[in-house]
């Protein structure tokens, strides 16, 4: 059987996504692989369908018992055999694993970091025919990560100590091609492939507020999501606790997370947002990495993160089944110094190691602070801030983001610079921004006068207002004019850029908005696909009656997105149930009859033959704007949904674009310098495909553009992307 057989057998998917089938056929040929694939992006795949078609038996190292136990119970379900072991078990209950291990009872084991060496589990893997390593969340070995584990530094230490070294693959969501080369380096990886598939979630809606009253803006959004399942993530325990008594107040169904709890709440807590027995889980960032929890359709910071890579984490455990799902962040300055305290004290910093490394470590957090902090202040695409930051090349607009939704137009603002400037430099550049607008402003605050800041010829001589002032301060830190520091009072100073303002030698523009055009409270009309929510509704109580049955979450039995396919396609025979998008041999066995049956019943009380379903008018692809400009792939796609979405069809992405064209032999994928790099062929050429180089974040990165033939051919084929 090969690998596309095992896909539409044990996962019910008829296609693999980007990157997967590359990374499992060179798994197959016996080379180690990195994959660097985001949340949601069917990491797991990768190495399941190798261990299945391997010899022996596949270890993989998971830092997360909710990981564990997730995917070994999908496993379970599908019809494979797998087992996990990690603190939540006894000892006795290891020894029987180990025991059937040995007796070959199962084809993949997930083994917690800290277990690998222990005297019971490094006898049966000296003696086991292991097949292949695989290293989950492989960013927790690199110091450099947002996520260091010292027990993933023990990790070869375990290979070495094998009778003979398997195949080894590592799969991350989040790494920068710094910690890409650590992964490569610290595991041994020999000639590994390195995929980067794309870290762009195109389902996802990103906005940033900056609310004066932050659980106001909250109520205000949640207004929109009735029973939508969410997270609400906060920086400390205290504001953990308020959040989630106000939302019970507020009669929702929420309930807490954090370190500070005793072990039963956590796990009874997790288990009830799992089981989704309540809405809203308010939580520290404790809570949530490897949760596997498929219909989360929203995700609140109610405070920024340290870092971006945090961040794009915690808010990827949104939207996992590929529906349209929120993030948002409620920004303050008081999170900045929040997280400062918190890089402060971290528990990194007692980490074995010298003081000059304690100190580069406390540098890199302190910089990625500033660069989360960049995020909350830019008025350009934040899809494309994030994009850039993990080194990819975005298109100009995302329209999914608070920054494209926003009406901007382009001021110059090179007086008001050079007035801020001016005052910061007759402040001796030794206060932060708070006191320089009220200085502009004219403040007469007890401190002002005081230091006679109203002496200067500085003071009051700015109108604009004082959110106005501050967005203007921000873009001068974000163009280099202006520095901030990372003290715990941060204090701002002249960058290598204000002389050229400060001389008249140079202007200073920047976007500021005019109006919003959607609001997040509405953001819930985006929706990809018609569906009869009775239909939905019928199968959602079914599957919920199925899965409280056998003490399981609902989404292991079958996704959102599968439920919402089966309104599509409402099967009532074996041979169309198994054409529904996540539906497995194994699943169709098990469950087939009851959902074929409820559907039935259905069409029958309803009088339908079949549902009204797809889309409402045909799909014109002469209404898709096509330019004489070559643009990337990802501006196809966005150009083309435009299109599919008025007409009520599903998104298409740019990943699948790239697996189409790839599958049509336009593109193929090379090995470059250790890295996987997808180019046009011949044929491409042809088409109008071309590569080009640029350096993105001081790495130089290959990327192909489209011209008007290409995009054309594109567009034509939309509807068989689908």
């Amino acid at each position: 059987m090969d690998a596309l057989a095992i896909l539409r057998q044990y996962y019910g998917y008829d296609a693999f996504r980007s990157g997967q089938e590359q990374l499992i056929n060179d798994l197959l040929q016996s080379k180690d692989v990195l994959g660097i694939m985001p949340t949601g992006a069917g990491k797991s795949i990768c190495f399941q369908i190798p261990a299945l078609m391997m010899g022996g038996v596949t270890l993989i190292v998971s830092p997360l018992i909710s990981l564990m136990k997730d995917q070994v119970n999908a496993l379970i379900q599908a019809g494979v055999a797998a087992a996990y072991i990690n603190s939540s078990l006894t000892e006795k209950q290891i020894h029987l694993v180990l025991q059937r291990a040995r007796a070959g009872a199962y084809k993949l084991i997930y083994i917690a970091p800290e277990r690998l060496l222990t005297s019971d589990f490094l006898s049966f893997a000296q003696g086991a025919d292991i097949s292949m390593l695989t290293v989950d969340e492989a960013h927790c070995i690199s110091q450099w990560g947002h996520d260091f584990r010292p027990s993933y530094s023990r990790i070869p230490e375990f290979i070495a100590a094998l009778s003979s070294r398997p195949v080894i693959s590592a799969f991350t969501a989040t790494a920068t091609p710094k910690v890409r080369e650590d992964i490569v380096s610290l595991l041994l990886l020999e000639k590994p492939t390195v995929m980067v598939t794309g870290f762009d979630r195109p389902n996802l809606y990103l906005e940033v507020q900056k609310p004066k009253d932050k659980f106001g803006a909250l109520s205000e959004f949640l207004k929109s999501k009735k029973e939508k399942s969410g997270i609400v993530y906060c920086s400390t325990r205290a504001t953990v606790e308020e959040v989630c008594e106000r939302l019970i107040q507020n009669r929702y169904k929420a309930s807490r997370y954090h370190a500070g709890l005793p072990d039963d709440e956590r796990r009874s807590s997790q288990d009830d947002f799992l089981y989704d027995r309540i809405q809203i889980m308010v939580a520290t960032n404790a809570f949530g990495m490897g949760i596997d929890k498929s219909n989360v359709a929203f995700v609140v910071h109610y405070n920024m993160p340290k870092d971006v890579e945090s961040y794009y984490q915690e808010a990827g455990r949104a939207g996992r089944d590929g529906e349209p799902a929120d993030c948002v962040l409620l920004y303050s300055g008081q999170d900045v110094r929040t997280n400062l305290w918190l890089i402060e004290n971290s528990n990194n910093n007692e980490e074995p190691g010298d003081e000059s490394t304690r100190e580069q470590i406390l540098e890199r957090d302190r910089r990625r602070l500033r660069e989360m902090t960049f995020y909350c202040s830019t008025n350009d695409c934040l899809r494309g801030y994030i994009l850039k930051y993990f080194g990819e090349v975005p298109p100009p607009n995302c329209n999914n983001c608070g920054s494209c939704k926003t009406n901007f137009e382009t001021v110059d603002v090179t007086v008001s610079a050079q007035k801020t400037l001016s005052c910061v430099y007759r402040m001796k550049e030794r206060y932060g921004v708070s006191m320089v607008i009220d200085t502009l402003r004219g403040s007469k605050n007890e401190r002002v006068l005081r230091l006679g800041f109203d002496k200067l010829s500085t003071y009051g001589i700015c109108e604009q207002s004082e959110q106005q002032l501050r967005a203007i301060t921000n873009h001068l830190i974000l163009s280099g004019y202006l520095v901030k520091t990372d003290d715990e009072y941060p204090v701002i100073r002249l960058g290598e850029r204000a002389n050229e303002v400060l001389r008249g030698s140079g202007a200073v523009h920047m976007k500021l908005p005019k109006e919003k055009e959607i609001s997040v409270a509405k953001h819930e009309e985006r929706k990809a696909v018609k569906v009869d929510r009775r239909l939905f509704d019928v199968l959602r109580d079914l599957r919920r009656r199925i899965a409280n049955e056998q003490n399981l979450p609902a989404y292991v039995i079958f996704h959102d997105s599968t439920l919402t396919d089966m309104c599509i396609k409402t099967p009532t025979t074996p041979e169309s149930l198994l054409s529904v998008s996540g539906v497995g041999q194994a699943k169709a066995e098990r469950y087939g009859k009851q959902f074929m049956d409820a559907i039935v019943n259905f069409l029958r009380d309803n009088n339908l033959e079949e549902m009204p379903s797809g889309p409402s008018k045909g799909f014109d692809p002469a209404t898709v704007e096509i330019t004489d400009e070559p643009v990337t792939v990802n501006m196809v796609a966005d150009r083309i949904n435009c299109v599919l979405i008025e007409n009520g069809y599903k998104k298409i992405s740019g990943q699948r674009v790239n697996s189409w064209l790839i599958a049509e032999g336009y593109i193929t994928t090379v090995a470059r310098n250790d890295k996987s790099v997808k180019i046009p062929t011949e044929k491409g050429r042809e088409l109008g495909i071309n590569s080009e180089e640029r350096f993105i974040r001081g790495e130089q990165v290959e990327i192909n553009l489209y011209g008007r033939n290409a995009q054309e051919h594109i567009v034509n084929n939309s509807l068989r992307l689908l």
